[in-house]
């Protein structure tokens, strides 16, 4: 495969577990194909021409030839320029990498990922949060997001990797929207009857088995271990934590636990106040679960694959 057919591989299963659902992804880059045939020739210009067919702004080739062939990776949650430099000293130690990717976006892919943060206006809407108010609540949200990110140097890892000619990219939503689906059917399959158990379905999973071993593990954050767990919301994709009065909303419509990667102590009060049960599976196994979903594609295909920067490598091709 060559970095080119990995972005699409990815970008294509980050559409078929994207837990809005294949054909509501499908209708979203339509309109945005619409959008841009209204627009001035000036406007198209500064058009990403990436998001008629990738709809997930936070992932995208950063450095490097994308017909370039691979077969090593180094994959982490967040690559900067250490990892860049990691990587280029492997090389002179016999492992040469033919492309670096990270799970957390960097360079103009975390310029504006807070886009990818509309997913959770359809999202709240799936589950039965009027569309009018996920939209209401989400779109201060989505500029506090913006106002944050404005300020960051979005290009420094990406710089690094053009000077010392690593191939680059990241990949985000995609592999987010896979541990989403993942756990969320299995909470659906097996219907957990209290927090207890949904702790032990979490640690038999072989990403959060490691994490506890790194004094790591899921944790009950709101309730405790007899509360049962009610209606199950994973909340693990979308960019990044969405708006606090979205919990209010979750409770009136029955969740009764949410499972997530982390949450703010402002968003953990809103959710004691309104008795929701907080489950937090983990920040990094929950997103190494959803990078080797995809990663296990690679393997595939006979690609190596070595990990740093708190990605823990699980392959589930070995049995």
């Amino acid at each position: 495969m060559n970095v080119k057919e990995i972005y699409e591989m990815f970008i294509d299963l980050g559409m078929k577990n994207d837990p809005r659902g294949w054909d509501k992804v499908q209708e979203i880059l339509e309109r945005a194909k619409k959008d841009y045939e209204k627009l001035s020739d000036k406007e198209k210009e500064k058009f990403d021409l990436e998001k008629l067919r990738n709809p997930y702004t936070d992932t995208r080739i950063l450095n490097g030839d994308p017909n370039k062939e691979v077969k090593r990776v180094l994959v982490g949650i967040d690559i900067d320029t250490s990892e860049i430099l990691l990587a280029k000293e492997l090389g002179r130690n016999g492992k040469e990498i033919d492309l670096v990717i990270s799970h957390h976006p960097a360079g103009y892919a975390y310029a504006n990922f807070y886009d990818v943060m509309h997913l959770q206006e359809d999202l709240l809407a799936k589950l039965g949060v009027p569309i009018n108010y996920a939209e209401g609540v989400l779109y201060p949200r989505i500029l506090e997001v913006e106002r944050k990110v404005m300020p960051a140097n979005h290009n420094k890892s990406v710089d690094a990797a053009r000077l010392l000619n690593i191939p680059f990219m990241c990949c985000h939503t995609p592999a987010d929207n896979c541990v989403a689906t993942y756990l969320q059917k299995l909470f659906d399959t097996k219907a957990p009857y209290n927090l207890q158990e949904i702790l032990e379905l979490l640690e038999d999973i072989p990403e959060y088995k490691e994490a506890t071993k790194r004094n790591n593990p899921p944790k009950i954050l709101v309730g405790n271990p007899k509360n049962r767990a009610g209606k199950i919301f994973v909340d693990m994709t979308g960019g990044t934590e969405g708006p606090v009065e979205a919990i209010s909303k979750l409770a009136e419509i029955g969740v009764g636990t949410i499972v997530g990667m982390h949450m703010s102590e402002e968003h953990r009060k809103e959710a004691e106040k309104h008795h929701i049960n907080v489950v937090i599976a983990g920040h990094m196994a929950s997103d190494s679960l959803g990078m080797n979903i995809l990663l296990d594609n690679l393997e595939k295909s006979g690609i190596e694959i070595l990990n740093c920067s708190g990605f823990i490598r699980i392959s589930r091709l070995k049995g």
